[in-house]
């Protein structure tokens, strides 16, 4: 997982991790440092405004095609990036109370203020790994407060060869490449994650990175957050992940980063910017 050693550490004790039947130990991602997160100029160009900074991974304020101005506004991150820890295979999350706080950035990558959270609203790292935080603002809120208007979610499935950034809000970072394609199934330690996009070698994604927005450069929608990458060359070990097709065929990529889709999302959430899993066209994993 793109995530701090340390919340990385803690996860293992809380969530037990386990690693599929290769009798491999498990490894954890080295600790990113400072000096891994530049801040380029053409980084700086394409800007981090909407994107927020949480205690151990990044993420963004993002809204649907549906959501209105009054509606309490939504934070995207990982299911891995709990405070909690990591939630175990087959668990979802929905309506947890949270006070969890993001420190949201400007298009220069500089603090805006806080935004605060009211509630985890949904969570999993089945099938997919994210986090949906309800804020105690709504988005017209925050754009009065802070002039910063939330990304908006793209309402369909990515395209290979897409041009895509990746933005950090904990490195203040941005990572641009492509999409080079889709694991049928991404497995890693007691995960599976469906449909997951694979980058191009140019977005070599580091700790913290985790929760980022992978946004479409041309429409400047979000189509996916950015969750792992395989750094050692292990068999679908944490921190480790591989794909698995159709007939089972497994594939480890070394040094691939990875991102799971979210026009999904979008159809899952009703009036007032719930989620409601009974949804017709809803395939979020529910409890």
């Amino acid at each position: 997982m793109n995530r701090p050693l340390a919340g990385a550490l803690s996860a293992l004790l809380l969530a037990g991790a386990a690693v599929l039947g290769t009798g491999a130990t498990p490894t954890v991602a080295a600790t990113p440092t400072p000096s891994a997160a530049p801040a380029a100029d053409a980084a700086r160009a394409v800007g981090f405004a909407g994107t927020v900074a949480l205690s151990n991974c990044s993420g963004s304020v993002v809204r649907a095609p549906g959501s209105a101005d009054t509606d309490p506004a939504l934070v995207l991150s990982n299911g891995h990036c709990l405070s909690s820890g990591f939630p175990a295979a087959g668990e979802v999350i929905v309506d947890q109370p949270s006070t969890r706080s993001f420190t949201l950035l400007k298009s220069s990558g500089a603090s805006a203020g806080t935004l605060r959270a009211t509630k985890v609203a949904y969570a999993t790292m089945t099938d997919t790994d994210i986090s949906l935080y309800e804020l105690s603002s709504t988005y017209a809120q925050i754009e009065q407060r802070y002039g910063i208007k939330a990304l908006q979610l793209s309402d369909s499935h990515p395209v290979q060869g897409t041009s895509i950034n990746v933005v950090s809000g904990y490195w203040k970072r941005i990572y641009s490449c492509n999409i080079d394609g889709f694991a049928y199934r991404l497995k890693e330690g007691e995960w599976t994650w469906k449909d997951s996009v694979r980058y191009t070698p140019a977005c070599h994604t580091i700790g913290g990175t985790s929760g980022s927005p992978v946004v479409d450069t041309a429409s400047g929608k979000v189509v996916a957050v950015n969750n792992t990458g395989n750094e050692s060359g292990g068999r679908c070990t944490l921190n480790n992940p591989c794909e698995v097709d159709e007939n089972g065929t497994v594939t480890v990529r070394q040094g691939i980063n990875y991102a799971q889709q979210t026009y999904g999302i979008t159809r899952c959430l009703t009036t007032g910017n719930k989620i409601d899993l009974a949804l017709p066209e809803c395939e979020l994993p529910k409890p």
